[in-house]
């Protein structure tokens, strides 16, 4: 499905969800319908086409989240969204319960059409009460809506155990922690990315893996945090790879030369960290005369994404390596290139954030990143390989996450 196709569905969607609501309002508040009310008609109308407008632009809004005036874009989508999406609950429970109400006295009280109409008019008490009832009780729900913001911090630690069969003794019960998608330039919370680092570093891993996406747009957006992530160590390395926004592709640029600077201003930033970048290459790891390859490519993506990512360069030399271990933005380019190679035996990924949005409960999980992404959090296999999707330290575009907490992951190897 083409990127413009997926947002007429979108729009669609969100003109649909406006038609429907307005209807219930009117059902449930009659005032609506006279002749003063005309003002919340126009209003309400021009709210929605705001807000439409603005969806419109969501490729331009997501990318520059740092800017101001962007922010208040997305301040105003999800401020309007919030507000709309707990009035439809609540008018839609209230006409639930008038239809309800409506079936009883026609069934139980054997009322007729012309009686139900006749009783029509000004709200009574009871109703007033009930009404006011579910209003407040959408006040809670909707400032946790307000409040989304703060879980874009709220780090959660997930640990794994995968199993190897070929994986040599001398890795037996390594650890690796997986970071993805830092978006350094939408960040605005120093003291809480450091605590982030701090609750990575306290697991002690083994290896750590960056797979990608360190700013939204110019390199020079992670300079004011090098020194927080300059802590994340270990003893085995920090390896990482490129994501693909950190090639300065969506960025405006005054010249080729000026977009040339800034990646190579991404390259001299992963040496100021300490992180060992792997462009479309690898490393041996060696302990105890037995060795490990970490593999690394550049972004590889399906649809518009780029394409630079090179498995093959990357293999070559680790014919002798008993495990290797592929770093791999995005997801997508598992099943498109990956699994063509049976002897990389576990890859790992970002890129999809969870959507930043969905639900998960136990062995139930549900994000609309699932429609664009068959691998789009968490662990995955096929035969003998898997695949790990990291849900994203950061975030961008919407400066938030509902039900998709930001990860920190723990990866065990054992055979």
């Amino acid at each position: 499905m083409s990127d413009v196709i997926t947002k007429l569905i979108m729009l669609l969607g969100i003109a649909s969800f406006d038609v429907v609501l307005y209807i219930l309002l009117r059902r449930s508040f009659p005032a609506l319908k006279t002749r003063p009310w005309r003002y919340f008609r126009w209003g309400y109308l021009l709210v929605s086409l705001v807000v439409l407008a603005c969806f419109s632009f969501l490729d331009w809004v997501f990318m520059d989240i740092s800017l101001e005036g962007t922010r208040s874009i997305i301040a105003l989508i999800i401020t309007t969204q919030s507000v709309k999406l707990f009035a439809f609950i609540f008018v839609l429970l209230d006409n639930l319960i008038r239809l309800g109400q409506n079936l009883f006295k026609r069934l139980v009280m054997h009322k007729t059409a012309a009686d139900l109409q006749k009783e029509k008019g000004g709200i009574s008490r009871k109703q007033f009460l009930l009404r006011a009832a579910l209003m407040a009780g959408s006040v809670p729900l909707l400032t946790r809506g307000f409040n989304i913001i703060n879980l874009a911090y709220d780090y959660q630690v997930r640990r794994v155990k995968v199993k190897l069969p070929n994986l040599p003794k001398a890795f037996q019960g390594i650890r690796i922690a997986q970071i993805s998608d830092i978006h350094s330039g939408s960040f605005d919370k120093n003291s809480a990315i450091k605590g982030g680092v701090e609750l990575l570093l306290q697991e002690r891993p083994d290896m750590v893996f960056f797979t990608g996406d360190l700013v939204n747009r110019r390199s020079d957006e992670i300079n004011k945090y090098f020194e927080v992530f300059k802590l994340v160590t270990a003893p085995l390395g920090v390896y990482s790879v490129l994501g693909n926004h950190d090639y300065g592709d969506y960025g405006s640029w005054p010249s080729a030369q000026a977009k040339q600077q800034n990646f190579q201003d991404m390259l001299w930033a992963h040496k100021e960290l300490g992180w060992d970048l792997l462009r479309n290459e690898n490393r041996m790891i060696n302990v105890d005369g037995e060795s490990l390859a970490v593999l690394g490519v550049e972004n590889w993506g399906i649809k518009r994404f780029s394409k630079y990512g090179k498995i093959e360069p990357a293999y070559r030399g680790t014919e002798e390596a008993a495990t290797r271990l592929l770093l791999s933005h995005d997801p997508s380019h598992w099943e498109a290139k990956v699994l063509d190679y049976p002897d990389i035996d576990i890859t790992f990924s970002g890129h999809t954030h969870g959507f930043q949005f969905g639900v998960e409960a136990g062995n139930f999980r549900w994000s609309p990143s699932q429609y664009i992404y068959k691998q789009w959090a968490g662990l995955y296999q096929k035969g003998s390989q898997h695949i790990y999707v990291n849900r994203g330290y950061g975030f961008v575009g919407i400066p938030g996450r509902i039900g998709i907490n930001p990860e920190i992951t723990v990866v065990e190897l054992v055979s």
